[in-house]
């Protein structure tokens, strides 16, 4: 097992540590590292952020769950690729061997502060002694949307827009003439290609084309806007050789990925190019160099952001796609897909790595290893205006939120690391006694650079250059730079694989924090038994041949951060913010330039501390086909940042931030695997499943404990509480609605109906409110779920006879609560121009459906869309992540062609789901920056591919 600066027998591991091999990357089509390790590891969590399937995002990573609340702090764990600090997803999942992850403080605490949250170590392939060899792996891959809304055709919408219309107190959007239309519409009657009223739209007397309630087509937007099996493909190549002396391996890949936007251009390249070549120069030194470069472009159209997610399903289907004299139509989004601009970005990442190994005596190592990455960024916006086309067909300009004329932006940053790695370590056996000690030192510095440039009013549009703009010049600049050093010590002894320890000490400093605080110390302890090497065990040693309890403590500083503001680099530094005269200060008639004060330097700022105590029990039974482990864990946040006290007006700015929060997180792991062979059928099932919850400890807050709003931080507050009412039920009449009223009305709402809700009244003073929202009154208002994904699980079952391979990978979430809003749940919400009908949406009450799911619709988000009992959806789900089918031909007839292995199959990701949630919604993306359901959707992806070893 890979563990930290080094490699444990993994019947001598003490600390909670999984690991991975390269099965379960290979042959998935994927578009990066994470999304192959979804489900894979328990502990191991990933979450897609409000950018959802982008063919750029990158989903959020953390182990063991939410691990800090602190003021601009992360829980993200260290990510070490061969060693060296570096983002997972650069890599091509087809390079790498292994994937450990590091989850308890002890055995991720030799890698000091940035490991406080755990550690994943990526292992790359290398080569290996013997004849050359050549691998080719390729496929061809098909994508569809994992999960999208189904719009309703326009009749059915008129009808439901018009109930809508008239319970919110206005008359029918749609008349009996345009009802009409759109019958005629959808039944064809309008066959004519040269009448307008073929195309679902006639002119107004404004000279423009009628849309919304004036149009009739038939449009499903989200069949427009995404397409289905949209091709890409993936190659990658390598060779690989050595000798006894010198071994190497050099690969490439390549990956182009189109993403589902039908309108403009969405796609992702990326390039990968690795080597690594080990030497052994003499019997005591050996030499390592690698080098790994990476390149991706990503071109998407400039639209292609929330505010397009969050638009689509406010268009009616009534409204068409193209006029009569076929240019787009007015004001739905595919003129600034296609012709409003586009965003391109460029990646492009070059690590360089030298490690040198002496052993001067046998069982003594001395080790110095040196790395440089350099990750150079752009991106450029072209933003142009658009037009839209009178009736007869005179065009004229349009304002899509971002602007009338021609813009352009340009940001590039450059960023440094540099690491050094010194250390020594020292083996030696006596009899049963085995001891190995570890001596070292670690240095990093990290630097980046950027500038950003804007201008608008092009020249010319062909030529979307910063020298061609003409006004508004806008220049930035930012470099931000800092380091971090640490000296450790680890000792391992161990009496015959039977009683293990060990012994981790690491002091590290930050250049984040002022000399008094810079520097601190961070033990961790583990211990364990493996009891199945006992001689009282012997008589079941044929059965059990691992049965070992294990235990760890350990502390570790945190000072992760999103650096996106120089406070989160240095808090103690303040800025002196000056303004430009387009302030509101006049002076003679003119605006002056101003200065505010700085804020105040907090002096005292330092570390959080992460403390965690882990018990765990490893097995492997009958021959080690059975193996299997338990973890329980216990991990406090200690020293989190937080609010500023309330200081008075007077002292004219606000007080620092400073360490006054405590969390603590709690949970366990179970992972089980089976392996047997029967002849030449080879089968295995392998089951893993995780529980965590996080419970805050310590809150500041001036004042009666019982007075802190339940709608933030608190002390004993359960990090995903969900408070909202308890529902009652639907009024199936107005005389069950009056009744209710008369001892249960709530503080807000008007005009309440049959087919409206009715909630229930807790506190029993005859009204429904939320009180003052606080612990000591918050009305009727209760904790009715929680939204922290609870019991993470992944199954992966696999297969193999006479060449043929099957394995199937389901990953998923036992329970989880999720309160949902906005029009993708309720239709109708928010207003006419806010709101939008799926097919779910029909099943509304009236008299005639009295059994419904929803209330009765209207234009508006507050009496019946209360976040309540009935409506909180239940987002555990169970997915099928991978299925893979393949075929390896007989060794007789590829050798015959001077090939070792060839190999075809059938992969699919993300196959089917099963799922309580609203049928609108993805479980694993289900918000957007504009709200619930409205982001980039998840892909089903399939694939047929092929290996080849020569």
């Amino acid at each position: 097992v890979v563990v930290g600066y080094g490699t444990q027998k993994k019947v001598n591991v003490t600390g909670a540590v999984s690991m991975v091999g390269s099965e379960v990357l290979e042959d998935r089509p994927v578009t990066n590292v994470t999304q192959a390790l979804q489900g894979a590891v328990p502990g191991l969590n990933f979450t897609a952020n409000t950018n959802g399937g982008m063919l750029n995002n990158s989903m959020a990573i953390t182990i063991r769950g939410t691990g800090s609340i602190g003021n601009g702090s992360t829980d993200s764990p260290l990510i070490l690729i061969d060693g060296i600090e570096g983002d997972i997803n650069s890599l091509n999942p087809n390079d790498i061997e292994s994937v450990s992850v590091l989850k308890d403080a002890a055995s991720a605490s030799i890698y000091g502060t940035r490991a406080a949250f755990g550690v994943i170590l990526v292992t790359t392939k290398s080569g290996k002694a013997g004849k050359v060899r050549v691998n080719y792996s390729g496929d061809v891959r098909f994508s569809t949307a994992t999960q999208l809304p189904d719009m309703v055709n326009s009749l059915d919408f008129a009808n439901y827009w018009n109930v809508a219309s008239n319970n919110s107190g206005s008359g029918d959007q749609f008349n009996s003439e345009a009802i009409e239309r759109i019958k005629n519409y959808m039944n064809g009657v309008y066959n004519d290609p040269s009448q307008s009223e073929y195309y679902g739209v006639i002119a107004g007397s404004n000279n423009r084309w009628g849309i919304y309630g004036s149009s009739f087509a038939n449009t499903d937007w989200f069949k427009e806007f995404y397409k289905s099996n949209v091709p890409s493909t993936q190659h990658n190549l390598s060779m690989s050789g050595g000798n006894d002396k010198v071994s190497w391996m050099l690969s490439a890949g390549y990956l182009m990925n189109n993403g589902l936007i039908r309108h403009g251009h969405d796609e992702l390249d990326r390039y990968t190019m690795n080597g690594k070549i080990s030497a052994q120069l003499a019997s005591w030194a050996k030499v390592e160099y690698s080098t790994k470069f990476m390149r991706s472009d990503y071109e998407r159209p400039q639209y292609l952001s929330g505010l397009f997610f969050h638009n689509i399903a406010r268009r009616w289907p009534t409204c068409p796609t193209v006029d009569p004299n076929g240019h787009w139509i007015d004001g739905m989004e595919i003129a600034e897909l296609e012709d409003g601009g586009t965003t391109n970005q460029r990646t492009n990442q070059f690590t360089q790595q030298l490690n040198f190994t002496f052993t001067p005596i046998k069982g003594w190592n001395i080790h110095i290893d040196g790395a440089m990455r350099n990750n150079f960024y752009k991106s450029k916006t072209d933003m142009f205006p658009v037009y839209s086309y009178y009736a007869d067909g005179t065009r004229w300009q349009r304002d899509s939120g971002y602007g009338t004329v021609a813009s352009v932006s340009d940001y590039r940053s450059e960023a440094d690391y540099f690491a050094f790695n010194g250390y020594t370590d020292y083996t030696r056996s006596i009899g049963s006694h085995n001891l190995k000690g570890m001596l070292g030192v670690n240095f990093e510095k990290y630097g980046t650079n950027n500038v950003s440039a804007s201008g608008t009013d092009l020249i010319t549009n062909d030529f979307p250059y910063l020298s061609l703009t003409q006004k508004n010049p806008r220049v930035s600049d930012a470099y931000w730079h800092r380091a971090t050093a640490g000296y450790f010590a680890r000792i391992n002894y161990d009496y015959d694989s039977k009683y293990l320890m060990e012994f981790n000490l690491r002091y590290d400093g930050s250049s984040r924090f002022t000399n008094d605080n810079r520097w601190a110390w961070f033990p961790s302890v583990s211990a364990g038994w493996n009891i199945a090497r006992e001689g009282f065990f012997k008589p079941l040693s044929s059965t059990i041949q691992t049965l070992k309890l294990r235990a760890s403590w350990g502390q570790l500083g945190n000072t992760s951060s999103n650096y996106n503001s120089f406070w989160a680099w240095y808090p103690f530094y303040q800025q002196q913010g000056v303004g430009s005269q387009s302030s509101t200060w006049l002076i003679n008639g003119s605006r002056q330039n101003t200065a505010s004060l700085p804020g105040i330097v907090n002096s005292t700022m330092t570390w959080e501390t992460v403390e965690t105590w882990d018990v765990g029990l490893d097995f492997a039974l009958l021959n080690n086909r059975l193996t299997g482990s338990f973890d329980w864990y216990s991990r406090t946040t200690k020293d989190m940042i937080g609010p500023a006290p309330v200081l008075g007006s007077v002292l004219g700015t606000d007080a620092p931030r400073t360490n006054n929060c405590d969390m603590r997180s709690t949970g366990w792991e179970f992972e089980i695997q089976w392996r047997d062979q029967i002849g030449d059928f080879k089968y295995g099932a392998k089951f893993n499943v995780a529980d965590a919850t996080s419970k805050i400890l310590s809150y500041p807050y001036e004042g009666d404990f019982d007075n802190q709003s339940i709608n933030s931080y608190y002390n004993g507050k359960k990090l995903g509480e969900i408070w909202g009412y308890e529902t009652e039920g639907i009024a199936n009449s107005d005389e069950e609605m009056n009744s209710w009223l008369e001892n249960n009305k709530p503080n807000w709402g008007s005009n309440w109906q049959a087919g409206d809700i009715m909630y229930k009244d807790l506190n029993g003073d005859k009204k429904v409110t939320s009180g003052a929202s606080t612990l000591k009154d918050h009305g009727d208002l209760k904790r009715i779920g929680n939204s922290t994904p609870r019991f993470n699980f992944g199954l992966n079952l696999n297969a193999e006879w006479k060449g043929i391979d099957f394995s199937i990978f389901f990953q998923g979430v036992m329970k989880r609560d999720y309160w949902v809003s906005g029009p993708y749940f309720w239709g109708a919400s928010g207003g006419l121009w806010q709101s939008c009908c799926f097919e779910e949406h029909l099943d509304y009450w009236s008299e005639d459906n009295k059994d419904a799911y929803y209330p009765r619709p209207y234009f508006g988000n507050t009496k019946n869309q209360q976040t309540q009992t009935r409506y909180l959806q239940n987002a555990a789900y169970v997915r099928c992540k991978n299925i893979q089918v393949g075929y390896t031909l007989p060794r007789s007839l590829t050798e015959k062609a001077g090939m070792s292995r060839v190999r075809a199959y059938f992969s699919c990701d993300n196959l089917f789901t099963l799922t309580g949630l609203s049928s609108v919604f993805d479980p694993e993306a289900m918000d957007g920056s504009w709200g619930n359901g409205k982001l980039y959707p998840l892909q089903r992806t399939w694939a047929i591919g092929m290996n080849i070893t020569f």
